[in-house]
């Protein structure tokens, strides 16, 4: 049974591990997928690299200076972003002439954006 402890921690009264149930959820901890799932959301969290990724979700492709406008910052720390999101394996680029497009990696980061948004989205309605 969980209790309120004085400093406001929600913690069991007494101490135990159901063997049975830890036992195959420790098998199940891959460290290097853990620590590459903490990667994603370090580099998503921060609100300018969420609202890029956010855009490139419903813009499909956009070129740096696009980015940059929209956010309303320079088109260095827009860029400065994109690497960070691109070094994740967030984004992808294209070079075309003289500019840079970028887009989400892939289906799996349109999915996670998705479900984000209509997380708080719920979140927001039921408060």
């Amino acid at each position: 049974m969980a209790t309120e402890s004085q400093t406001g921690l929600e913690v069991c009264e007494m101490t135990c591990e159901h063997d049975e149930i830890t036992s195959k959820l420790r098998s199940l901890l891959q460290e290097d997928e853990i620590v590459g799932m903490a990667q994603i959301f370090k580099a998503l969290s921060d609100p300018n690299r969420v609202k890029i990724a956010f855009l490139l979700d419903q813009g499909k492709e956009l070129c740096v200076c696009d980015i940059a406008a929209l956010l309303d910052c320079s088109v260095a720390t827009a860029s400065h972003h994109l690497r960070q999101l691109k070094s994740s394996h967030i984004t992808k680029s294209r070079k075309e002439g003289k500019n840079v497009y970028y887009s989400l990696k892939d289906h799996h980061i349109q999915t996670l954006i998705a479900m984000t948004l209509e997380h708080q989205r719920e979140k927001i309605d039921h408060a």
